[in-house]
């Protein structure tokens, strides 16, 4: 069990009205994990990283749709030394996917395992379809990471079938849709229950109510970068019943309570910002 989580802003976006304010929120969030225990630190996510500031790789018409704020300050590696550590001592790294809002900071803990589902690597390194090739910045891992490749089997976890174990602190919950090998990543919280870091499986809390909404430009948005609409429904699916079956307010006993979030609703990520767990 990890013995601290802080919640960390990796990259804030703000869509211009003339492009992607017309779909996405005012402000959205690249909200990312930090896992301490006694054997050293695991990010969950990493956001932008200080290579895509500098070398703008991130590609104009990302840049132009969500407006990242490209802010040194909230980079992952910047926020690892605020909190008096070094690049280093992140000996892992999970991720729910390898889009270059999520994996952007990488190359920033050279010497880290990346622990991944290997349907993901595999689409990524393939980069098969135009909108692979648009999705995954080859770049963001060009030094080379420490992969750790996991297949979708291992044990049941509330309900949720093929679960990996990545350590004591994390499972990989496979939710495939939004890109080929995309994964949830459940943390165990100190103070009992679970986190639930759902990636982009959704992109607003309302949509993990009962009864769900989405925002229109949302929706938009969501399909036309999603790689398979009935896996990535189905899956909103499970996670909104997780939601009314285990989530905070749900009487599940405290050991099996579930708080989900995901990757950019900033509602949430500011609900979580300050709690010290």
């Amino acid at each position: 069990m990890a013995s601290a989580i802080r919640h960390l802003n990796c990259g804030t976006m703000a869509a211009s009205l003339s492009m992607g304010g017309r779909l996405l929120p005012a402000r959205l969030v690249a909200h990312c994990l930090l896992l301490e225990d006694d054997r050293g630190l695991t990010l969950v996510d990493t956001g932008f990283g200080t290579a895509d500031l500098i070398e703008k790789r991130l590609g104009k018409a990302f840049v132009r749709l969500t407006g990242p704020s490209l802010d040194p300050a909230e980079t992952a590696i910047a926020q690892v030394r605020g909190a008096g550590y070094a690049a280093a001592d992140v000996t892992d790294i999970v991720v729910t996917h390898l889009d270059r809002d999520h994996a952007g900071g990488l190359g920033d803990f050279p010497g880290a395992r990346v622990h991944i589902l290997a349907d993901e690597l595999a689409a990524a390194r393939a980069r098969s379809t135009l909108r692979d090739k648009d999705r995954y910045v080859t770049a963001q891992w060009a030094h080379g990471p420490r992969w750790v490749e996991h297949a979708p089997a291992g044990d049941a976890w509330l309900g949720f079938e093929a679960v990996t174990v990545v350590n004591d602190n994390a499972l990989l919950v496979p939710l495939p849709g939004h890109s080929a090998g995309h994964c949830g990543v459940a943390v165990r919280r100190p103070s009992g229950g679970w986190f639930l870091h759902a990636g982009d499986a959704y992109f607003s809390r309302t949509q993990k109510e009962t009864p769900p909404s989405t925002p229109t430009g949302l929706s938009v948005f969501q399909a036309a970068v999603q790689k398979d609409r009935t896996s990535r429904r189905a899956n909103v699916d499970r996670l909104r019943s997780l939601h009314a079956e285990h989530g905070p307010d749900s009487g599940a006993a405290p050991e099996e309570t579930v708080t989900i979030f995901c990757a950019h609703d900033a509602v949430e990520y500011d609900a979580l910002a300050d709690v010290t767990d």
